[in-house]
């Protein structure tokens, strides 16, 4: 049997991995095949960083992940931080109102902001659809991702050791700075990390947020299917797996390095 689960664990791993394997060794490939290799070239690296619309839409949607992270990280980790304060029945009402966002449909939310947004524009002449609504509605579908990170640490954290900082004479701002954010800082950077990944992949709720002035990478590409798809997305996409890829093992990196700290320093106190 173990040796049958190990069979089964490679057989999903090959599947979920084999495109991406695939995507990067063609990004590599000197001709435009898609099936036939001919030979070992960076020429689509070259002719992706002289497109001057993918590099565009490739900031833009840097800009409107790095911004919507930060902002639904702050945003998600004061909200859960009032939700550990509330009682169990209003806590549970409250996550169910956090998890709908999630479950909902992205065409749903997309449709749902942009009339939020047009009807503020009719009304007031703010929130033209562009790069300020884009940021506002990234960083909405990101925060219950977030509150979902940082909750569970919160929950793991020894409520005493808030309480004997306030009782030592630390304010309770400075208090939460100084022993609460430090416990829930793995959750935070999970969260942070999440959002980034989710803002920098959406298309849907982009497509109908934007407006004509702010195109992210994905739009890009997805205009890019109508005629016959250039090898340069094969290069863009091999970059930013990488980067993910880099991202995702120093957060593991990191947390592994911390543990191994807590359990040295429960040793040194038994």
């Amino acid at each position: 049997m173990k040796i049958l689960s190990k069979i089964y664990t490679a057989l999903i791993f090959i599947f979920l991995y084999a495109p991406i394997v695939v995507l990067i060794v063609f990004s590599f490939n000197s001709t435009k095949s898609r099936s036939v290799w001919k030979g070992f070239s960076l020429r689509w690296y070259e002719n992706l960083f002289n497109d001057e619309t993918i590099l565009e839409a490739l900031w833009v949607s840097i800009e409107v992940a790095v911004i919507a992270a930060v902002l639904s990280t702050i945003i998600g980790t004061a909200a859960a931080v009032g939700l550990k304060g509330m009682n169990k029945g209003l806590r549970s009402v409250m996550l169910t109102f956090n998890n709908i966002p999630m479950v909902n449909p992205d065409i749903v939310t997309g449709i749902a902001m942009m009339l939020l947004f047009v009807a503020i524009f009719s009304a007031t002449g703010l929130l033209k659809p562009g790069f300020v609504t884009l940021v506002i509605a990234h960083t909405t579908f990101c925060i219950p991702y977030v509150v979902l990170s940082v909750l569970p640490k919160l929950n793991q954290m020894n409520p005493s050791i808030y309480e004997a900082a306030q009782d030592l004479g630390c304010p309770p701002f400075r208090a939460f700075f100084k022993v609460v954010l430090p416990e829930i800082m793995p959750g935070i950077i999970t969260g942070m990390m999440m959002a980034f990944t989710l803002s920098l992949d959406d298309f849907v709720i982009s497509y109908f947020t934007s407006g004509s002035t702010a195109q992210t990478l994905p739009m890009v590409i997805y205009s890019m299917t109508k005629r016959r798809l250039s090898p340069k997305v094969n290069a863009l996409s091999t970059i930013m797996f990488v980067i993910v890829l880099v991202l995702l093992i120093a957060v593991n990196f990191r947390q592994i390095r911390e543990s191994a700290k807590a359990r040295k320093s429960v040793k040194e106190k038994a």
